[in-house]
């Protein structure tokens, strides 16, 4: 067999099937990587070889940024892949920005996943995840969200009809934005009273139970759809490695996959030098970079201390502790991906940052008076840099890439309180975050229905 399902625990690497439904290892309960046999795949030599691709984009799944890449994940006949032309994506140098986190010109890049069909980073991984479980021949696939899982996961089974999707969300912790997206493309949507990691816990037991197909990033194959993510950043860069790729952390699905995409590459030799990997928290969803820099919990060869882990849920349980962040995307206290990522941060000798809501938001406003609108986790990567580059980890010189994983419309509530004239407003969608002002505000000018008022406003 070409690819497979293998154990990423260095004591187990129990293999599996590819069509096989599996979450987690049943060895030993460890996550599961995608797997394939290189030697029996038709790699190409030099990443050069996919520049000719494009002049296949009339056909649709080459027309693809997740199958254009199709021979650096080929579990499936690319007959057989899904795609609704997710991965038209821009990698944009952007100097203002980068004046802004204390960078030189020309040494910061955004890679903005804003532009998929469902406006966020998902459809990478939805593409490969409803591809895998039409392999399988699912007739309902699932997810818990905080947002852009659910309309991703709605908008890919709504469209091509393979499966009815349903969506499990907290109360009160989705932006309405993503919500309307999953009411809209018809998935059937279940509140949970609760957060996200309820919802995920409940998710997994109901798919379990009815043998419905879980989308979540606990799916391997959700994660070999997102790895094409870096494949297109180094399309844009010319196939020239950055120093730095920096990214929000929630679920950690995104540093897991990109993780993965430079080990493989680094394998196959289509790459000579890694990229540092730098995966930022929001401060009140910040489990990571707790274990990470406090606990100095570490992949370790894949010896991880998992009493670490399991102690800290259990500090956090007795607290009550729960995530909050304007940030929603990355509103998550237990990430499923936690281990995987761990092993990105080992190979990529990676760091760990967590910001405030207020440089959330505060950066947000500079992405999108420079080029982007975003939602505030995507800006979380932004927030990070800057710190970064104040500390001295990131220099001024070096070359970086910082993820925006969705599009600005997803909570637009955030930018409306953030620039408007309505202080009650702020206070109650953004002062609940302790953001206590808007610096980069691009207030609107409240003037009389006047002619001559209105050009004195506009001198």
């Amino acid at each position: 067999m070409t690819a497979f399902q293998r154990c990423i625990n260095p004591k187990c690497r129990s293999t599996f099937g590819i069509t096989e439904v599996l979450h987690r290892c049943p060895t030993c309960g460890s996550l599961l990587d995608v797997d394939y046999e290189w030697d029996k795949v038709s790699v190409p030599k030099s990443l050069k070889y996919f520049e000719q691709l494009w002049s296949e984009r009339s056909n649709p799944v080459r027309f693809s940024g997740v199958w254009r890449f199709h021979e650096l994940l080929p579990f499936a006949p690319i007959d057989q892949c899904v795609t609704i032309g997710e991965g038209q994506t821009i990698l944009q140098k952007n100097d203002a920005v980068a004046s802004y986190v204390g960078k030189d010109a020309g040494s910061l890049f955004l890679q903005y996943e804003g532009l998929n069909p469902s406006g966020s980073f998902k459809d990478n991984g939805m593409a490969a995840g409803t591809t895998h479980g039409r392999l399988v021949g699912a007739k309902q696939a699932a997810c818990a969200s905080t947002g852009n899982t659910s309309a991703s996961l709605a908008l890919y089974c709504g469209v091509s009809k393979l499966m009815k999707s349903v969506v499990f969300v907290g109360s009160g912790k989705i932006a309405y934005g993503k919500l309307s997206q999953a009411l809209d493309y018809g998935a059937r949507t279940v509140q949970i009273r609760g957060d996200f990691d309820d919802a995920m816990q409940r998710v997994q037991e109901v798919s379990k139970k009815k043998g419905i197909y879980l989308l979540n990033s606990l799916n391997p194959f959700r994660l070999e759809g997102q790895k094409t993510i870096m494949f297109r950043v180094l399309e844009a860069l010319r196939w020239e490695v950055p120093d730095w790729i920096v990214v929000p952390g929630g679920n950690l699905g995104n540093s897991s996959s990109f993780g993965k995409a430079f080990i493989e590459l680094h394998m196959l030799g289509l790459i000579d030098k890694v990229p540092r990997l730098a995966v930022v928290n929001a401060a009140g969803a910040d489990s990571l970079c707790r274990l990470y820099n406090d606990e100095g919990l570490r992949w370790n060869g894949g010896d991880i201390d998992t009493a670490k882990i399991d102690a800290f849920y259990a500090q956090m349980d007795q607290e009550n502790r729960r995530a909050d962040t304007i940030a929603s995307a990355i509103e998550i206290n237990r990430p499923v991906n936690l281990t995987k990522c761990l092993r990105a941060l080992d190979f990529c000798n990676g760091v760990v940052r967590k910001v405030t809501d207020q440089e959330i938001i505060d950066a947000k406003a500079q992405v999108g008076a420079n080029g982007f609108g975003c939602e505030p986790a995507s800006a979380a990567s932004v927030a990070g840099l800057k710190k970064l580059v104040e500390e001295g980890v990131i220099g001024k010189d070096e070359r970086a890439v910082c993820i925006l994983t969705g599009y600005q419309l997803k909570d637009p509530n955030a930018t409306v309180a953030y620039h408007g004239n309505d202080r009650d407003f702020f206070e109650s969608y953004l002062g609940k975050h302790g953001i206590t002002e808007a610096q980069y505000a691009n207030r609107p000018v409240v003037v009389d229905n006047d002619i001559e008022k209105i050009l004195d406003v506009l001198n």
